[in-house]
Protein backbone atom coordinates (compact mmCIF):
# COMPACT_ATOMS: atom_id res chain seq x y z
CA UNK A 1 0.00 0.00 0.00
CA UNK A 2 2.99 2.25 0.67
CA UNK A 3 3.91 2.27 -3.23
CA UNK A 4 0.40 2.54 -4.65
CA UNK A 5 -0.01 4.93 -7.28
CA UNK A 6 -3.48 5.50 -9.28
CA UNK A 7 -1.29 5.86 -12.40
CA UNK A 8 1.12 3.17 -13.29
CA UNK A 9 4.70 3.97 -13.06
CA UNK A 10 5.39 0.36 -14.72
CA UNK A 11 2.98 -1.34 -17.12
CA UNK A 12 1.86 -4.97 -16.20
CA UNK A 13 -1.04 -6.24 -18.00
CA UNK A 14 -2.71 -8.10 -15.17
CA UNK A 15 -2.61 -5.19 -12.84
CA UNK A 16 -3.94 -3.09 -16.01
CA UNK A 17 -6.98 -5.42 -16.24
CA UNK A 18 -7.55 -4.94 -12.57
CA UNK A 19 -9.69 -2.22 -11.28
CA UNK A 20 -7.35 -1.59 -8.49
CA UNK A 21 -4.06 -3.88 -9.53
CA UNK A 22 -4.44 -6.58 -7.14
CA UNK A 23 -5.72 -8.93 -9.66
CA UNK A 24 -3.80 -11.94 -9.18
CA UNK A 25 -5.05 -13.99 -12.74
CA UNK A 26 -6.60 -12.58 -15.75
CA UNK A 27 -9.98 -12.67 -16.15
CA UNK A 28 -9.97 -12.27 -20.48
CA UNK A 29 -8.18 -13.35 -22.79
CA UNK A 30 -6.79 -9.66 -24.46
CA UNK A 31 -4.81 -9.93 -21.08
CA UNK A 32 -3.05 -13.62 -21.73
CA UNK A 33 -2.24 -11.97 -25.14
CA UNK A 34 -0.60 -9.44 -23.55
CA UNK A 35 1.40 -11.40 -21.25
CA UNK A 36 2.78 -13.39 -23.70
CA UNK A 37 3.20 -10.86 -26.06
CA UNK A 38 7.14 -9.78 -26.66
CA UNK A 39 6.74 -5.76 -27.72
CA UNK A 40 9.86 -4.09 -28.71
CA UNK A 41 8.98 0.02 -29.37
CA UNK A 42 9.07 1.12 -33.20
CA UNK A 43 12.61 1.63 -33.56
CA UNK A 44 11.46 4.18 -36.50
CA UNK A 45 10.02 6.27 -34.69
CA UNK A 46 12.01 9.47 -34.13
CA UNK A 47 11.61 12.81 -32.09
CA UNK A 48 11.58 13.21 -28.64
CA UNK A 49 9.18 11.07 -26.21
CA UNK A 50 9.26 13.15 -22.96
CA UNK A 51 7.84 15.54 -25.43
CA UNK A 52 5.44 14.05 -27.39
CA UNK A 53 1.68 13.90 -26.79
CA UNK A 54 -0.29 11.30 -27.77
CA UNK A 55 -4.18 12.68 -29.20
CA UNK A 56 -7.02 9.92 -29.30
CA UNK A 57 -10.41 9.54 -30.37
CA UNK A 58 -10.12 11.81 -32.81
CA UNK A 59 -12.33 12.19 -36.36
CA UNK A 60 -11.28 9.92 -39.16
CA UNK A 61 -12.26 13.23 -41.11
CA UNK A 62 -9.80 14.91 -39.24
CA UNK A 63 -6.42 16.12 -40.78
CA UNK A 64 -3.10 16.99 -39.96
CA UNK A 65 -3.39 20.92 -40.69
CA UNK A 66 -6.83 21.08 -38.25
CA UNK A 67 -4.38 19.42 -35.70
CA UNK A 68 -2.07 21.94 -36.24
CA UNK A 69 -4.26 24.72 -36.23
CA UNK A 70 -5.78 23.99 -32.34
CA UNK A 71 -2.93 22.67 -30.88
CA UNK A 72 -0.32 25.24 -32.15
CA UNK A 73 -2.76 27.73 -29.56
CA UNK A 74 -0.51 25.87 -26.87
CA UNK A 75 2.99 26.16 -27.97
CA UNK A 76 5.53 26.21 -31.33
CA UNK A 77 4.97 22.31 -32.43
CA UNK A 78 7.99 20.29 -34.36
CA UNK A 79 6.19 17.32 -35.96
CA UNK A 80 2.70 16.05 -36.47
CA UNK A 81 2.49 12.04 -37.08
CA UNK A 82 -1.14 11.67 -37.99
CA UNK A 83 -1.30 7.78 -38.09
CA UNK A 84 -2.71 6.11 -41.09
CA UNK A 85 -4.18 2.76 -42.56
CA UNK A 86 -0.71 1.53 -44.68
CA UNK A 87 -2.96 -0.12 -47.59
CA UNK A 88 -6.00 2.71 -47.47
CA UNK A 89 -4.19 5.85 -45.93
CA UNK A 90 -6.94 6.51 -43.87
CA UNK A 91 -6.92 7.61 -40.34
CA UNK A 92 -7.07 5.53 -37.67
CA UNK A 93 -8.30 7.82 -35.14
CA UNK A 94 -5.09 8.92 -33.26
CA UNK A 95 -1.83 11.22 -33.48
CA UNK A 96 1.55 12.30 -32.05
CA UNK A 97 2.32 15.70 -31.72
CA UNK A 98 5.90 16.57 -30.65
CA UNK A 99 6.31 20.46 -28.73
CA UNK A 100 9.66 21.84 -28.85
CA UNK A 101 9.48 22.84 -24.98
CA UNK A 102 8.27 21.22 -22.02
CA UNK A 103 5.91 23.99 -21.14
CA UNK A 104 4.00 23.29 -23.84
CA UNK A 105 3.82 20.07 -23.82
CA UNK A 106 2.54 20.62 -20.27
CA UNK A 107 -0.30 22.89 -20.99
CA UNK A 108 -1.67 20.82 -23.83
CA UNK A 109 -1.95 18.27 -21.63
CA UNK A 110 -3.82 19.74 -18.81
CA UNK A 111 -6.07 21.91 -21.24
CA UNK A 112 -6.42 20.00 -24.47
CA UNK A 113 -8.01 16.87 -22.90
CA UNK A 114 -11.88 16.26 -24.10
CA UNK A 115 -11.46 19.11 -25.88
CA UNK A 116 -14.16 18.77 -29.22
CA UNK A 117 -12.20 18.65 -32.28
CA UNK A 118 -14.50 18.34 -35.82
CA UNK A 119 -17.81 16.80 -33.41
CA UNK A 120 -15.81 14.16 -31.44
CA UNK A 121 -14.34 14.59 -27.86
CA UNK A 122 -10.34 13.70 -27.94
CA UNK A 123 -8.58 12.07 -25.41
CA UNK A 124 -5.21 13.75 -24.89
CA UNK A 125 -2.10 12.21 -22.60
CA UNK A 126 1.52 11.85 -22.55
CA UNK A 127 2.85 8.99 -25.13
CA UNK A 128 3.55 5.67 -23.51
CA UNK A 129 4.86 3.35 -25.77
CA UNK A 130 9.16 4.85 -25.43
CA UNK A 131 8.29 6.34 -22.10
CA UNK A 132 6.27 3.65 -19.78
CA UNK A 133 8.33 0.02 -19.14
CA UNK A 134 6.54 -2.78 -20.48
CA UNK A 135 4.14 -1.00 -22.39
CA UNK A 136 1.90 -3.57 -24.95
CA UNK A 137 -0.12 -1.96 -27.06
CA UNK A 138 -4.15 -2.56 -27.34
CA UNK A 139 -3.98 -4.38 -30.63
CA UNK A 140 -1.54 -6.87 -28.91
CA UNK A 141 -4.52 -7.05 -25.83
CA UNK A 142 -2.83 -4.18 -23.85
CA UNK A 143 -3.12 -0.45 -23.43
CA UNK A 144 -5.18 1.49 -21.24
CA UNK A 145 -8.30 1.67 -23.24
CA UNK A 146 -10.81 -0.72 -24.03
CA UNK A 147 -14.66 -0.87 -23.26
CA UNK A 148 -16.59 -1.91 -20.69
CA UNK A 149 -18.99 -4.17 -23.06
CA UNK A 150 -16.41 -6.22 -23.94
CA UNK A 151 -15.09 -6.57 -21.21
CA UNK A 152 -11.56 -4.96 -21.79
CA UNK A 153 -11.56 -2.53 -19.49
CA UNK A 154 -8.18 -1.21 -18.91
CA UNK A 155 -6.86 0.79 -15.36
CA UNK A 156 -4.10 2.46 -14.47
CA UNK A 157 -4.15 5.63 -17.04
CA UNK A 158 -5.66 9.12 -16.91
CA UNK A 159 -8.41 8.10 -18.75
CA UNK A 160 -9.43 4.90 -15.75
CA UNK A 161 -6.86 5.30 -13.23
CA UNK A 162 -6.31 2.52 -10.45
CA UNK A 163 -8.80 2.72 -7.37
CA UNK A 164 -7.23 2.69 -4.19
CA UNK A 165 -7.37 -1.45 -2.47
CA UNK A 166 -9.33 -1.71 0.50
CA UNK A 167 -7.35 -3.70 3.10
CA UNK A 168 -9.64 -5.79 5.51
CA UNK A 169 -7.69 -8.95 6.13
CA UNK A 170 -9.56 -9.32 9.86
CA UNK A 171 -13.34 -9.06 7.99
CA UNK A 172 -12.15 -11.55 5.64
CA UNK A 173 -10.94 -13.95 7.71
CA UNK A 174 -14.13 -13.93 9.95
CA UNK A 175 -16.29 -13.61 6.59
CA UNK A 176 -14.76 -17.07 5.09
CA UNK A 177 -14.74 -18.89 8.34
CA UNK A 178 -11.07 -18.75 9.24
CA UNK A 179 -11.15 -17.92 12.69
CA UNK A 180 -12.05 -19.96 15.42
CA UNK A 181 -13.22 -23.63 15.33
CA UNK A 182 -16.57 -22.31 17.45
CA UNK A 183 -17.14 -20.16 14.70
CA UNK A 184 -17.19 -22.84 11.87
CA UNK A 185 -19.33 -25.17 14.03
CA UNK A 186 -21.76 -22.64 14.41
CA UNK A 187 -21.99 -21.59 11.29
CA UNK A 188 -22.32 -25.47 10.03
CA UNK A 189 -25.41 -25.85 12.28
CA UNK A 190 -27.31 -22.90 11.42
CA UNK A 191 -27.16 -23.93 7.81
CA UNK A 192 -28.77 -27.62 8.59
CA UNK A 193 -31.21 -25.48 11.04
CA UNK A 194 -32.24 -23.75 7.96
CA UNK A 195 -32.62 -26.97 6.03
CA UNK A 196 -34.86 -28.60 8.39
CA UNK A 197 -37.15 -25.57 8.35
CA UNK A 198 -37.27 -25.95 5.00
CA UNK A 199 -38.46 -29.39 4.99
CA UNK A 200 -40.72 -28.88 7.05
CA UNK A 201 -42.52 -25.56 5.56
CA UNK A 202 -42.81 -27.96 2.08
CA UNK A 203 -44.33 -30.58 4.41
CA UNK A 204 -46.75 -28.26 5.55
CA UNK A 205 -47.43 -26.83 2.51
CA UNK A 206 -48.08 -30.16 0.53
CA UNK A 207 -50.45 -31.15 3.31
CA UNK A 208 -52.77 -28.00 3.32
CA UNK A 209 -52.97 -28.16 -0.38
CA UNK A 210 -55.77 -30.86 -0.62
CA UNK A 211 -57.49 -29.27 2.17
CA UNK A 212 -57.17 -25.74 -0.58
CA UNK A 213 -58.47 -27.84 -3.40
CA UNK A 214 -61.08 -29.10 -1.41
CA UNK A 215 -62.63 -25.63 0.00
CA UNK A 216 -62.17 -24.19 -3.58
CA UNK A 217 -64.44 -27.22 -4.99
CA UNK A 218 -66.86 -26.75 -2.42
CA UNK A 219 -66.88 -22.66 -2.99
CA UNK A 220 -67.66 -23.46 -6.38
CA UNK A 221 -70.42 -25.82 -6.19
CA UNK A 222 -71.99 -23.58 -2.89
CA UNK A 223 -71.83 -20.43 -5.71
CA UNK A 224 -73.79 -22.45 -8.74
CA UNK A 225 -76.20 -23.53 -6.24
CA UNK A 226 -77.00 -19.57 -5.47
CA UNK A 227 -77.30 -18.87 -9.00
CA UNK A 228 -79.86 -21.55 -9.66
CA UNK A 229 -82.16 -20.58 -6.76
CA UNK A 230 -81.79 -16.49 -8.35
CA UNK A 231 -82.41 -17.66 -11.08
CA UNK A 232 -85.94 -19.58 -10.29
CA UNK A 233 -87.39 -16.52 -7.91
CA UNK A 234 -86.84 -14.47 -11.07
CA UNK A 235 -88.87 -17.15 -12.58
CA UNK A 236 -91.30 -16.58 -10.36
CA UNK A 237 -91.87 -12.82 -10.29
CA UNK A 238 -92.15 -13.01 -14.28
CA UNK A 239 -94.50 -15.01 -13.53
CA UNK A 240 -96.71 -13.24 -11.07
CA UNK A 241 -96.33 -10.08 -13.06
CA UNK A 242 -98.06 -11.73 -15.96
Amino acid sequence: MADWAPIAKEYDPLKAGSIDGTDEEPHDRAIWRAMLARYVPNKGVTGDPHLTLFVARLNLQTTEEKLKEVFSRYGDIRKIRLVRDLVTGFSKGYAFIEYKEERALLKAHRDANRLVIDQHEIFVDFELERTLKGWIPRRLGGGFGGKKESGQLRFGGRDRPFRKPINLPNMKNDFYGEGSSEKRNWSREGTRDWRMRDRDHERSRDKRWPERERSWAWGDSERERDSKEERSRGRERKDRDR
